[in-house]
């Protein structure tokens, strides 16, 4: 096989210097991005992508979280907003109206997480996906809720999921993916199955895979040698894929695989 779609960088060489070269000076031109997330139990998945989406260089951030942490998170966490929340703590389908408004503020949405197990919240994401036609990125349990209806997200355009490679295995399979994707396969077939995969289905994908970031978008796939990988890292990778990704909206492949560095 040709492999003329894989891309390979590392931290001294980027593959695209020019969009570091280039970024937005002033933050006003930053862009505007909304991270959501949390239940009544933790919200640490939205405060740590506030955070590394500040370090990106985001222009200005607002974080939603169910109403349920208000008394408690409003005072620790001055740059929260709140939406309905279900009694045990969890988004709310109510939040729908909320949360739409929101996203049509911002260039770009993160659902970071810590979204909880509730039936409800699984419904309102579903639904958001629906309506909302702008970028959106997820990532640790937002991903989970996809597994078994992955069209939402598979056939959905402007949607990259931030995912650890067990959560993408059974993504893949839920599909009936031409290749089972294994721990065993080497790096080089999982680079050519990354490539089939973005090839059949709309969505970015951005993994780690044998000590490297591997990024997916529309068949092309690139590959950042990591010499010692963050046992933690799908939020902070995120919230820098989103900035990056607003910031450079018609190159999602480019912004990416920048942000894997």
């Amino acid at each position: 096989m040709d492999h003329a779609f894989w891309h390979k960088q590392t931290k001294d060489k980027p593959l695209f210097p020019d969009l570091i070269w280039n970024r937005p000076e002033n933050r006003l031109h930053a862009g505007k991005l909304l991270i959501v997330g949390g239940n009544l139990h933790d919200f640490k998945a939205p405060a740590d992508a506030y955070s590394a989406a500040m370090k990106a260089g985001a222009g200005t951030v607002r974080v939603l979280l169910p109403d349920t942490l208000s008394k408690t998170v409003g005072a620790v966490f001055p740059e929260a907003e709140f939406a309905k929340s279900t009694p045990s703590g969890s988004f709310s389908v109510e939040a729908l109206a909320e949360l739409l408004a929101a996203a049509a503020w911002a260039d770009g949405v993160l659902l970071a997480g810590d979204f909880g197990r509730n039936s409800e919240t699984a419904i309102l994401l579903e639904r958001f996906l629906e309506k909302y036609d702008g970028r959106a990125t997820l990532t640790k349990d937002a991903v989970d809720y996809f597994v078994k209806s992955p069209q939402a997200v598979l056939a959905r355009p402007d949607t990259t999921l931030v995912l650890s490679f067990s959560q993408l295995q059974p993504l893949a399979s839920s599909v009936g993916f031409q290749s089972p994707l294994t721990y065993s396969m080497g790096l080089l077939k999982f680079v050519e199955n990354l490539h089939h995969f973005t090839a059949e289905y709309h969505v970015n994908i951005l993994t780690c895979f044998e000590k490297n970031t591997c990024v997916g978008v529309k068949s092309q796939v690139s590959t950042t040698k990591l010499e010692n990988p963050p046992k933690i890292w799908r939020v902070q990778t995120a919230a820098a894929a989103s900035v990056w990704w607003l910031q450079n909206p018609a190159k999602p492949f480019e912004a990416l695989t920048t942000a894997a560095l």
